[in-house]
């Protein structure tokens, strides 16, 4: 909105020095300005009115009593994903291009995500069910919004030329087409039987492998802005024919914007992490883990990388993976010995390494490092021929 209106007096008073708003990088360094600033006052108030009305954290028995104990962050107020969302979609709202279509995307799938981690966090907290949403609700949410960020991508017509390309590091022509009937079927376009399915998976895992990763102080937030700086500088390489044509990947129009919304994502979670750091004083709960694994998700799709994932969200990548090892493992074993059997002490992996004893906080500047590291691997893909 505030960029509209600066791009209005620029039009009708040609004052001096408002060009520099045309500029992404302007507006984007705007947008984590702001972002971080809501973060860090809004913070504050949030958390005082969470623990007013005493919505924290509930710790289970079972936890308490296992290898692992969290039960000193019982009360720890809970919800703080407002927090993210507010600064996230407020700072957007003013910097960024209203009019671009991946824009409005970027924010249905991160608000609409956040709306169904806020329906669970709400059930565990306020209704005190400690079983929260019904898992189809989540999986139901999930794959609609996949369904409609890969249908737009896939049908909408600014990206006609390009909706069953993606990105392919190490080929040489660097791109692979998801529609695998075209030289089957002529004037047929079944592209997207493929690239639909593709975008649901990505949004699910995601979504799913960041709510997982979110159980220590600070390990999304931190990990979250690590591979939203990768998405950014993507989305800016992506969008600028300039760079896109030296580093020999798609050039992508539109997608500066994205970069606009990466930085604020970027700024919303350091602010965040000024008060969800060890020891924390605010979890962001499923508001927030559901809302940043579909603005990452989304984000990934958008640019064409989603090839890359692997290697950008190392960390949520390990972190689904051990779960899925570890439950496959124990009802294989149990099945086949009558005794369940672990692969890891306990999942998700960073569990795994608190019950050998490393401190909380050391794991998560550990997956920190890991996370930025592989951020910078990705990113070197691009001159890799």
């Amino acid at each position: 909105m505030l960029y509209f209106f600066l791009k209005f007096l620029e039009r009708q008073f040609e004052p001096p020095g408002f060009q520099v708003f045309q500029f992404i990088t302007v507006r984007a360094s705007l947008a984590a300005i702001t972002a971080l600033i809501i973060a860090l006052f809004a913070g504050r108030r949030i958390i005082r009115w969470l623990r007013a009305q005493q919505l924290g954290e509930r710790v289970r028995s079972g936890e308490a009593a296992g290898a692992v104990s969290h039960a000193h962050k019982a009360g720890t107020p809970t919800m703080g994903g407002i927090i993210i969302l507010l600064s996230l979609l407020g700072s957007t709202a003013l910097w960024a291009d209203l009019s671009n279509t991946y824009l409005w995307l970027l924010w249905g799938a991160t608000a609409w995500m956040g709306l169904v981690g806020f329906a669970d966090d709400y059930i565990k907290t306020v209704r005190k069910n400690k079983d929260g949403l019904a898992a189809r609700y989540k999986v139901w949410g999930q794959v609609s919004i996949g369904l409609l960020v890969g249908g737009v991508l896939y049908f909408h017509p600014d990206f006609e030329a390009f909706n069953a390309l993606t990105y392919m590091p190490f080929l040489k022509n660097r791109v692979i087409n998801y529609d695998v009937f075209e030289g089957w079927v002529h004037g047929v376009d079944l592209g997207w039987v493929v690239y639909l399915p593709v975008a649901v998976f990505i949004m699910t895992a995601v979504s799913n492998a960041v709510n997982l990763t979110d159980g220590l102080d600070g390990l999304t937030t931190g990990v979250t802005a690590f591979v939203g700086l990768g998405l950014t500088a993507l989305a800016y390489i992506s969008g600028n024919v300039n760079f896109a044509t030296f580093l020999n990947v798609m050039y992508l129009p539109g997608t500066g914007e994205i970069a606009v919304f990466g930085a604020a994502l970027v700024a919303a979670c350091f602010g965040f992490l000024w008060y969800n750091g060890y020891p924390a004083s605010i979890f962001m709960g499923d508001t927030g883990a559901l809302a940043l694994g579909a603005a990452v998700g989304a984000m990934t799709l958008m640019v064409r990388k989603e090839l890359l994932l692997p290697l950008l969200g190392i960390v949520y990548v390990a972190e689904a993976v051990s779960v899925i090892m570890q439950t496959s493992y124990f009802k294989y074993t149990r099945r086949r010995t009558g005794t369940g059997r672990r692969i890891f002490r306990m999942a998700p992996l960073h569990h795994h390494f608190e019950a050998k004893g490393t401190h909380e906080a050391k794991i998560v500047t550990r997956f920190w490092i890991v996370t930025a590291l592989t951020v910078i691997a990705a990113l070197l893909t691009l001159r890799i021929r």
